[in-house]
């Protein structure tokens, strides 16, 4: 068997209103399965909504993946289901992936093709939402546009565009909703928005001073959001000029969020703290995303210090469409820094057992948080995550998928492997058909109820400030009361895995040849208190990255006492 797999399952029948079913909303299962090599471990914290059994299959697959150079990048047809890689081999595969015959086998992977036309590592690669084409984006600035063409035996792909003017590389890259435009970013400072039909420049977004790492569209297509080591995000929105009795879409920068005050804990002077990492993440990526309904964005990267002599504290912040010049929640606690962040497309029913959830929305949105090892998995109804997978890979995740159904979750890494979560029918909730959609919506559809969507956010004495132009505004901060007896049951023991990565640098390219080495976690659990705990961190990530004449140093990064527990932010 090809496979690694762990298979967890879990099931309760505690009285609905007894305090073991209270106590017990969050369950810690730890799991060991042997290789051909050494044992490995991984962690699973599932949060259940139900009193009813639930199974998820998950696993490495160990299979040739990209001739065992690192997985950068993937994507899942929208349509067929058809799961694309992206590697530092230049090539691009593409792969079918079928269920498992049992409950105890992971889903089966078939390679299908290849498409060969880089002379680059591939680090983004992304389907149009009609299915019909597909954009990759690699080293030394190449783009390439590919189409589906029907055959005698089938469909081929076939490169139908290059897209030329990035002089570096390209690290993320986004469709527009109606597949016309392209945005995409890159090591040489700027954003691109190109003109899909025309293969051309349509607008170039040059602000940010350093690489660009991560692009999102929004689905309203109001706005789009950049997010860069610099360490600032920046949100433009569309303000349409009219060009000889023509209307020309045209994005301004509206918002740059970059830095928090921090609170004082004597009468010295107010100090500013940054929102994200800079140039040091041990990353190339910090691919951000819009929900599926437009109502918010979520942003990776976040470093966030309660006060000036604090820890930092690893998170991503969710930018409510309503006010998008400043944070709205943040989702602290990963010991390692959250490099990406992708919405599962379909919508779900709510559950109602939860009302006190941040988002009040007539529906359930999914969402997958990567850090560098680990992956969160949440629901716009719940506070806590309702799964959390570590210990997967040998070296740093690198990218995310869900399949257009929603049954397959996918991640790659630098360690040449793929990890795929398949889930069980309704195991995710019930998904919301298009009848039900206008029940629960009404005469609007999701993505017109975007504006309406509420954020809630309770008041503190503590205030952040973001930087937008020529404005500075205040937030206030606090923990939800609620969330404080709602973190994860368990102590953990924990010896972080370490990342060693060595570049070898190219002439006008950022990413050169990778040797990684990762130490799996070992972990002990203890059924204790409702508080957890973890015991400091030592991580050492070294690298080089190509800049004016600079390298980065070694970043050290220590868990957060509370472990996943949003924090609100006052609007």
């Amino acid at each position: 068997n090809l496979s690694s797999t762990f298979h967890c399952w879990s099931s309760w029948n505690f009285p609905p209103n007894s305090e073991t079913a209270r106590q017990k909303s969050l369950v810690t299962v730890l799991l060991r399965f042997q290789t051909e090599s050494e044992a490995f471990s991984a962690e699973i914290l599932l949060h259940k909504h139900e009193d009813r059994k639930k199974n998820m299959k998950c696993g490495t697959v160990q299979i040739n993946w990209h001739d065992t150079k690192p997985v950068l990048t993937l994507d899942f047809h929208p349509l067929s289901g058809i799961l694309a890689t992206g590697g530092a081999d230049f090539d691009i595969k593409l792969w079918s992936i079928k269920s498992g015959e049992t409950q105890k086998k992971l889903p089966t992977t078939s390679y299908q093709n290849s498409l060969s036309y880089h002379s680059s590592a591939v680090n983004v690669l992304r389907f149009s939402p009609s299915g019909e084409q597909l954009a990759s984006g690699a080293d030394g600035g190449e783009m390439i546009l590919w189409k589906l063409h029907p055959t005698d035996a089938g469909q081929t792909w076939k490169v139908l565009k290059t897209l030329s003017f990035h002089r570096k590389d390209v690290l993320d890259l986004q469709w527009s909703a109606d597949g016309a435009f392209l945005i995409s970013g890159s090591v040489d400072n700027s954003c691109i928005i190109w003109d899909i039909n025309k293969g051309s420049v349509h607008q170039i977004l040059d602000a940010h001073c350093h690489y660009v790492q991560g692009v999102a569209w929004d689905p309203l297509g109001k706005y789009v959001a950049s997010l860069s080591s610099d360490r600032t995000c920046r949100i433009y929105a569309n303000k349409p000029q009219k060009q000889r009795g023509n209307t020309k879409m045209n994005y301004v920068c509206q918002h740059i969020i970059s830095k928090i005050e921090l609170p004082l804990i004597d009468d010295s002077k107010s100090a500013k703290g940054h929102l994200f990492y800079d140039e040091t993440l041990p990353s190339f990526f910090r691919r951000l995303a819009w929900s599926p309904d437009g109502s918010f964005v979520v942003v990776p990267a976040g470093s966030y210090r309660i006060s000036p002599t604090s820890e930092s504290v690893n998170t991503a912040y969710v930018l409510s469409r309503k006010d998008l010049s400043r944070p709205a929640l943040q989702l602290p606690g990963a010991s390692k820094a959250v490099i990406a962040v992708r919405f599962c497309p379909i919508l779900f029913s709510l559950r109602g057992t939860n009302t006190a959830g941040f988002f009040k929305l007539p529906y359930r949105l999914i969402f997958a948080v990567a850090t560098l090892n680990s992956l969160y998995i949440y629901d716009t109804e719940s506070t806590p995550p309702i799964a959390i997978l570590a210990g997967l890979h040998y070296a740093a995740i690198t990218d995310i998928t869900w399949s257009p159904d929603a049954r397959y979750l996918a991640l790659s890494s630098q360690d040449g492997y793929c990890t795929l979560i398949e889930f069980e029918n309704d195991e995710l909730g019930s998904p919301i058909s298009s009848t039900e959609d206008q029940k629960v919506l009404g005469s609007k559809s999701p993505l017109q109820k975007a504006e309406d969507t509420v954020i809630e956010a309770r008041h503190d004495s503590k205030k952040m400030v973001t930087d937008t132009h020529h404005e500075t505004k205040e937030m206030c901060i606090e923990m939800h009361p609620e969330t404080k007896h709602k973190v994860i049951d368990t102590r953990h023991e924990t010896e972080d895995m370490v990342i060693e990565e060595h570049h070898k640098t190219k002439d006008t390219v950022l990413k050169g040849e990778h040797e990684t080495k990762y130490t799996v976690a070992n972990a002990t659990v203890n059924h204790g208190p409702v508080a957890a705990e973890s015991r400091k961190t030592e991580a050492e990530e070294n690298g080089e990255k190509q800049a004016s004449s600079s390298s980065s140093v070694p970043v050290s990064n220590k868990p957060a006492k509370r472990r996943i527990t949003p924090m609100a932010i006052d609007p």
